[in-house]
């Protein structure tokens, strides 16, 4: 629920688990977060570390013995942007808004503070700190001489592409990609991570891993990589070997990845959304590059997006047909994604973790609101029906729709999630596919 609100709304929250086993618990959800870029703060009690009431907390329990380990800590350390343990009352704010601090600085991520039950309980004297003096660290844009090397580019190219993953976390730099595409008629744009939605189906710079994506990333002589995590893998398709490749991210080297890297020319580290604005300034106010783009080619690429993009609508749509066996015949997944797509509102919230049906899915869904389209962060399955009811609680008014395959929903937990849902009043749909088993190992 925790991953699912901040995701949604990007204001970081709050998840209280029992000492070490119930940190060991959250296993496939940190890695999600960490992974995702959801700002959760994590708090976790220590086993007491007095045993004779020298002080208040001390050891009541039997269980405060065997919950006594070396460093509980290093059980999802490596997974959090910061960890710590709040040692004494008395700095306790500074010691949670520190974390506060790491949870919503880019990249954003999980951050995990312990304390022992003494500290809990220690009496203090009531303080105020000032709020406003801990605030997340702010990333920053483009140097000038980056911005007029990568628009001039994009616009000179003959073929270009944007790869992007993270960029639609802030929905209105969702608009600012779109103005870009529009400015350069031929721009082709990748949206790679779909850990939400970066970038609308329905424009026609729009190019998936069905409409072509992976044929267009070797054809591109200009590439920029815009936050994103994981914009080709090389033994299945890479950029041509002459491509220029600009990385634009708050986080170019992938600090908590062993192994990363890219061909790229350059490499910045800028928040996206502002780079996408300094391009598009750029580009407009630049007279050189207003000319270039008055030449009739652009008109031509422009025409020709349009007509290509038509063309893969129409051969999705083809896929979403009834079998040809009628009513009483299987359901594959592109006529029900397209079902779903009719028959639910247009504004929609998909909280979908469909895992090997993803990208047939998300072809038929075709998600084009920003906002409205949300996958885990990771691997860790069962993430979806928890965090759909996390969005609801974040947008009430919004109608949530969870898309599961059958083994993720099992890993779901559905007895808390539907418990919570009904306690609380989140109602949500759950749509679970059966795909006659585990699929994704084989």
């Amino acid at each position: 629920m925790a991953d699912g609100f901040a995701r949604l709304t990007n204001k970081p929250q709050a998840v209280i688990v029992h000492v070490d086993v119930g940190t060991q618990a959250l296993g496939p959800a940190v890695h999600n977060a960490s992974c995702g870029r959801a700002p959760v703060l994590i708090f976790a009690g220590l086993s007491p570390y007095t045993l004779e009431g020298e002080l208040h907390g001390s050891r009541t329990e039997f269980i405060h013995w065997l919950q006594d380990v070396p460093d509980q800590k290093a059980i999802i350390s490596q997974y959090c942007r910061y960890t710590a343990e709040i040692k004494t009352g008395r700095n306790i704010k500074q010691m949670v808004n520190r974390a506060l601090q790491f949870a919503t600085s880019d990249p954003k991520g999980p951050v995990y503070l312990v304390g022992a039950r003494e500290v809990m309980e220690e009496e203090i004297e009531p303080y105020q700190i000032v709020q406003e003096q801990w605030s997340p660290v702010i990333t920053g844009a483009l140097p000038q001489s980056a911005v007029e090397e990568i628009a001039t580019s994009l616009v000179g190219a003959d073929s270009s592409m944007i790869i992007t993953g993270f960029t639609g976390r802030r929905q209105d730099s969702v608009a600012d990609l779109i103005n870009l595409a529009n400015l350069i008629p031929g721009l082709r744009v990748f949206d790679a991570g779909s850990t939400e939605m970066s970038f609308p189906f329905n424009h026609r710079a729009s190019v998936n891993p069905t409409w072509g994506a992976g044929m267009w990333l070797q054809k591109a002589d200009v590439i920029v990589v815009l936050d994103c995590d994981v914009p080709w893998i090389p033994t299945q398709r890479k950029p041509r070997a002459d491509a220029k490749i600009y990385h634009i991210d708050v986080d170019p080297l992938k600090a908590q990845m062993s192994l990363f890297y890219i061909a790229a020319t350059t490499r910045y580290r800028a928040d996206s959304g502002a780079a996408l604005i300094q391009l598009t300034g750029f580009i407009t106010s630049n007279q050189a590059t207003i000319e270039k783009l008055a030449d009739p080619i652009y008109t031509q690429r422009w025409t020709s997006l349009g007509e290509m993009h038509k063309s893969n609508l129409k051969c999705s749509a083809a896929k979403a047909a009834l079998p040809p066996e009628g009513p009483n015949s299987s359901i594959n997944i592109a006529f029900l994604s397209a079902q779903i797509r009719d028959y639910l509102p247009k504004d929609t919230i998909y909280v979908t973790e469909a895992v090997t049906n993803h990208v047939r899915m998300m072809e038929q869904l075709q998600p084009s609101i920003p906002g409205t389209s949300f996958t885990k962060g990771a691997g860790g399955l069962g993430w979806s029906c928890g965090a759909a009811l996390g969005m609801k609680l974040a947008k009430p008014e919004a109608f949530v729709c969870s898309i599961t395959g059958d083994g993720s929903f099992i890993f779901s937990h559905p007895t808390a999630v539907y418990w919570i849902s009904a306690h609380y009043g989140l109602p949500t749909v759950t749509i679970v596919l059966n795909n006659g088993g585990w699929v994704a190992p084989r």
